[in-house]
């Protein structure tokens, strides 16, 4: 494997996670929340380090498979829980990010936008581009990482002024994105030949053909992506009441009548504008 898959270090990644994990731990002072943060770049620089990273760039489907679902159901839900709702309100008060969260959080407008950008990140064309340049690769998984934080923003209602769901809602949300969000494993599973050509030496590496490899990533996109967000689901529908009961301190509900608040603000603007003389 040493011979075939030489020793990658990734400095520029690493050091983009060591600084925005340092920069996380010094702006926030609460533990839970650097606890989530701090595990959401770890479990990052796992799956994108070497030798991980590698063989998902270049090598395997089932294990770039492996690695965007540690992404966007890990890292992605972590990061959103591990950030403060100051930041949140801070980062999204602009117009056009607020009306942008605002549509995300609407869960038919997130399982449409999660499916369509979920699945061209698995595209031939972009897999194979990956495995040649380490700039496409990156920038695909940031791409991966943005479809997660979008694929969890319903299900953890963390953006001020945005729609919130009932937990039972959210638990829905959750169950049915799981059932969508995996649109290629069937057709990985069922495929006659391989259709990664830029992924190669599976043989040599993990000593299964690419046609094996490619079916494995099937079901490991299935059961994946299934097992865990059934889980988180059924967790959802079974403290609903806790949640609900929990909620009623929760500080988003200061920062939405805020942004509420805000919106008025910019609407009056809006009117006055349009009927001030010429």
């Amino acid at each position: 494997m040493r011979s075939l898959l030489p020793l990658h270090w990734h400095i520029v990644e690493l050091l983009v996670i060591v600084a925005a994990g340092t920069a996380h731990f010094l702006a926030v002072q609460s533990n839970p929340l650097r606890r989530r943060a701090i595990g959401a770049l770890v479990a990052l620089a796992v799956v994108t380090m070497w030798p991980v990273g590698d063989l998902a760039a270049s090598v395997s489907l089932s294990v770039a498979t492996a690695q965007r679902l540690v992404i966007m159901l890990l890292v992605a839900p972590l990061l959103l829980l591990g950030t403060p709702t100051a930041v949140f309100s801070r980062v999204t008060s602009p117009q056009v990010v607020d009306a942008l969260t605002r549509r995300l959080a609407h869960p038919g407008v997130a399982i449409v936008v999660v499916t369509v950008i979920g699945t061209l990140t698995l595209a031939v064309p972009i897999v194979d581009l990956g495995a040649r340049s380490t700039i496409a690769r990156d920038l695909t998984l940031v791409v991966v990482l943005v479809t997660g934080l979008i694929l969890w923003i319903p299900a953890l209602g963390v953006m001020p002024g945005a729609r919130r769901l009932s937990p039972v809602a959210r638990a829905g949300y959750v169950f049915a994105s799981a059932l969508v969000v995996t649109s290629l494993s069937v057709v990985w599973i069922f495929a006659r030949h391989p259709l990664y050509p830029g992924l190669e030496h599976q043989q040599e590496i993990l000593h299964i053909s690419a046609l094996t490899d490619q079916q494995l990533a099937g079901f490991v996109a299935k059961l994946g992506c299934y097992v865990p967000m059934f889980i988180v689901a059924f967790r959802m529908f079974f403290h609903a009441d806790d949640e609900r009961a929990s909620a009623e301190e929760s500080p988003l509900y200061w920062a939405d009548v805020e942004r509420q608040l805000l919106r008025v603000d910019r609407q009056r603007e809006r009117a006055l504008r349009r009927h001030r003389p010429q």
